[in-house]
């Protein structure tokens, strides 16, 4: 198997489109194989390149929210009264530790997210 780095976005590209064009292909073949080594260059080249941010702790308890059809009463055991979940949502009271914690365990919020310091544009 004859296989290149990718170091610019020609081989980038390049790489890509050799990746559309095996998505057919057999797991456990040759063609297969040769799949699974590409996806895996260009995953790297991603995360090198084109890193996703985390979102803030705001936007992630929102998203969470959003995908689980939860509503702030239903926040109130892992924040506070809902009168403090009101007070996070629209971001006039940080997380305390307490309730980054209660937020992860019961939730399954990424920590990361949770602990991450307000975007200055959103605040």
């Amino acid at each position: 198997m004859n296989v290149r780095p990718i170091r610019n976005d020609r081989d980038y590209r390049r790489t890509l489109r050799e990746v559309e064009s095996l998505m057919n292909a057999r797991p456990g073949g040759a063609r297969g194989n040769r799949l699974d080594v590409l996806v895996t260059l260009v995953e790297a080249w991603e995360a090198k390149h084109y890193p996703v941010e985390l979102p803030d702790a705001v936007e992630a308890i929102r998203y969470h929210m959003e995908q689980h059809g939860l509503s702030a009463r239903d926040l109130v055991p892992y924040i506070g009264s809902r009168h403090r979940v009101y007070e996070v949502l629209n971001r006039r009271r940080p997380l305390t530790l307490r309730m980054v914690w209660k937020l992860h365990c019961g939730l399954g919020i990424p920590a990361e997210a949770l602990i991450r310091p307000p975007d200055e544009k959103a605040a």
